[in-house]
């Protein structure tokens, strides 16, 4: 985008610029812009997830002119509500995805596995210390950290042999990771087992 006398251009366009007219092209020569006062334009929002769109500033003094919406926040109670919203739903997707085995056992086949039953379980448990943990969110940082807190995790190195084997470690190495606690669930309704994880820790 580029800014001219007050105006913001999305896409370029015919200038008038001192009765002349200037055509669109001009607006892939920097040398020209330049010249007849064309600036660059960016704009700087605030975090659409926490924040309204505020009071609109331009600041041209530089050779990029940039203009910049101050936040204001939202409002915690209904961004609390939206969160327990966002559990509920992933609750329900993940008890939605197998359902069918209680419905398998009702029809007097297969029994319910015993991993699945303690996966189901597993969820609802998780579902109640989050909505307890959201509960507790007092101020909109605090929300903003739970949505968006800070990991390590250790892996161990993996190793190819010239046969294509794959092995793990023992060498491990840590990674930063940043996670959404909305989004972060520890069950598995599988016996996968990730070799080479060995740990994620919260910071």
């Amino acid at each position: 985008m580029w800014y001219f006398n007050g105006q913001t251009i999305k896409t370029p366009k015919a200038m008038v610029i001192s009765d002349i007219t200037h055509p669109p092209g001009i607006f892939r020569d920097s040398a020209m812009l330049t010249s007849l006062g064309i600036k660059s334009y960016s704009e700087t929002m605030p975090d659409s997830r926490y924040y309204h769109n505020g009071a609109y500033t331009v600041d041209d003094s530089g050779d990029e002119v940039v203009g910049t919406y101050a936040g204001t926040a939202r409002d915690v109670d209904t961004l609390k509500t939206s969160m327990l919203e966002t559990i509920n739903s992933q609750v329900a997707s993940k008890q939605g995805a197998i359902d069918w085995y209680w419905a398998r056992a009702d029809k007097g086949h297969t029994a319910v596995p015993a991993n699945i039953a303690t996966y189901a379980t597993t969820i609802y448990s998780e579902q109640a210390t989050k909505e307890s943990e959201v509960a507790a969110l007092s101020t909109l940082d605090a929300i903003k950290l739970y949505e968006n807190k800070p990991h390590t995790e250790v892996r161990k190195v993996k190793h190819t042999s010239e046969e294509g084997v794959e092995t793990y470690g023992p060498e491990t190495e840590s990674f930063a990771r940043h996670i959404n606690m909305l989004n972060h669930w520890t069950a598995n309704p599988t016996d996968e087992v990730d070799p080479a994880f060995v740990s994620l820790t919260a910071d």
